[in-house]
């Protein structure tokens, strides 16, 4: 019986994703600028809980930016798997930040509720706001393009931070409308609960997400079912079983480890190359694979879970 093969995947520039998560600081600092300066001519707590918003986006873009960095840096005495799920942990971070974020958004929205709202000069606040729509759709479609060409779940995380302000936006500019023109100013704060409501549903989905990576869930059935059929495609090389296929993510890279059972009278030297191209030809089919492969004898195949060896058709099952 051999040992298990490891095998390396490549990484992306971490240029790529600090240009992105670099955009994004910007554009809150710009925004929470502007925000915080209508808010405060304005009197709307819609706009001020837009500038809220803003500043928790700051946070997490800061957090996605610092995670990119850190989850680049190859692997090392202490973090022998590397530290790709640093950029999960920074997602979990980002919407919890949005959840927090909510509830003082509700906190003033009830209390201008109870007091009595009182806004004026709307027309400044309008025009700040309508630009927080265009620049937001801007910065997060770049940041979504980004994600998807890194596979980057901070840059994700962040990306779904500036769609939900975009939107949460716009839904305050057509309130600060309505109020401009009826002068219902109770408008605002029922506005800005609307908006929070929002909020807490990205935040929730954004965490929900993240934490799944973090307590190790496998890859989606597409991907697992990716991993099989490379397996079986090895019928005619030789591999005749496989199980305890395991399977999960970190950042951008998903670990898949899997003992492989090799025709009787195979020498070490021919199943350790034979491995080394079911692992190629899992990394085509999965991206950013790290495949690792325990090599083991013919006599290891568990009844019922044979690959015909003159076919790529496969019946095996996950486990033992």
């Amino acid at each position: 019986m051999a040992g298990p093969l490891i095998a390396t995947h490549s990484r992306h520039p971490p240029t790529v994703k600090t240009r992105a998560a670099s955009l994004s600081i910007a554009s809150n600092a710009l925004l929470i600028a502007l925000k915080l300066a209508a808010g405060a001519i304005t009197g709307s707590v819609a706009i001020i809980t837009e500038a809220m918003h803003s500043s928790i986006d700051l946070i997490a873009s800061i957090v996605a930016y610092v995670s990119v960095r850190k989850a680049d840096k190859p692997a090392d005495a202490d973090h022998p798997y590397g530290h790709d799920k640093i950029e999960n942990l920074a997602a979990a971070i980002e919407a919890m930040l949005i959840l927090v974020g909510s509830g003082i958004i509700v906190f003033e929205s009830v209390r201008r509720l109870s007091t009595g709202a009182e806004v004026h000069s709307l027309g400044v606040g309008i025009g700040v706001i309508a630009f927080s729509v265009l620049a937001n759709v801007g910065v997060s479609s770049v940041l979504a393009r980004r994600a998807r060409e890194t596979d980057s779940p901070a840059l994700e995380g962040d990306a779904a931070h500036l769609r939900t302000d975009a939107a949460t936006s716009a839904a305050v500019l057509a309130g600060l409308v309505v109020v401009e023109l009826t002068g219902a100013t109770w408008l605002d704060p029922v506005v800005a609960l609307t908006v929070a409501a929002a909020i807490v549903y990205a935040g929730v989905r954004l965490l929900m997400r993240a934490s799944r990576v973090l307590v190790d869930e496998a890859l989606p059935p597409e991907e697992l079912d990716a991993v099989r059929a490379a397996v079986a495609e090895f019928g005619p090389q030789g591999v005749v079983g496989y199980h305890k296929l395991r399977a999960r993510r970190a950042g951008s890279r998903r670990y898949v480890d899997l003992h492989v059972q090799f025709v009787a009278g195979t020498t070490l030297e021919d199943a350790h190359a034979t491995a080394h191209r079911l692992q190629d030809a899992i990394r085509e089919r999965v991206r950013g694979a790290d495949v690792l492969i325990h090599l083991e004898p013919e006599g290891s195949v568990h009844p019922g879970t044979e690959i015909a060896r003159g076919s790529a058709h496969s019946r095996l099952p996950d486990h033992d």
